[in-house]
């Protein structure tokens, strides 16, 4: 594709996606009552392993959270701001986890794009930079953020036999395939003719 043809296709792509008033972008995803506040913890203490891990969940939350915002305020894509706000409802999960069990809060006092995970404020650096290039930049981050929970979901479900914490996770899971859907639809209906990489 030359630079001409690269600079129209992007620049329809950018139109379309101000003008587009998909399905695709206004569905709620994940958002079952499962997945929010009100599933039931179990009564029995969690192990370092399970402290960590929901610990850890409770950040990559926050950070899928923090990205689609900034994300959706670049590009003004209703998809970023849906799928925020079921970041937001699995932040919260994670949150009463830890309250119910009386644990630190990774999270407390720190502002978007700061995590206490150093591998997270690297993740988070790279992908906003990389959103903040172009509109297919930006919906294939939201692509790799969502490969990315479920690949640590998966670890998390198969590291604990605590029927909470696989019902939690699980659901966490399911709506992240959901997004990684959106994502992938909102890629080929906006940018159809976008080059691989």
């Amino acid at each position: 594709m030359n630079r001409n043809s690269s600079f129209f296709h992007a620049a329809g792509c950018f139109l379309l996606a101000f003008s587009l008033t998909s399905t695709l972008a206004a569905q709620p995803f994940g958002n079952g009552p499962s997945a929010g506040p009100g599933f039931r913890i179990d009564a029995a203490p969690l192990t370092a392993t399970e402290a960590a891990s929901v610990s850890f969940m409770r950040e990559e939350e926050r950070l899928a959270r923090d990205l689609y915002l900034k994300l959706a305020e670049k590009w003004n894509l209703n998809v970023f701001r849906n799928i925020a706000a079921s970041e937001q409802q699995h932040f919260d999960a994670m949150g009463k986890i830890l309250a119910n069990k009386n644990l630190p809060d990774p999270s407390a006092g720190k502002e978007a794009g700061v995590y206490a995970e150093p591998t997270l404020n690297t993740l988070f650096n790279e992908l906003y930079a990389k959103g903040m290039k172009s509109i297919e930049d930006a919906l294939a981050v939201g692509v790799a953020v969502e490969t990315t929970d479920i690949a640590d979901l998966e670890k998390a479900i198969a590291a604990t036999t605590r029927t909470d914490l696989k019902r939690a996770y699980t659901n966490l899971m399911n709506a992240s395939y959901s997004h990684l859907e959106a994502f992938e639809n909102n890629i080929e209906v906006l940018c159809p003719l976008a080059p691989a990489n």
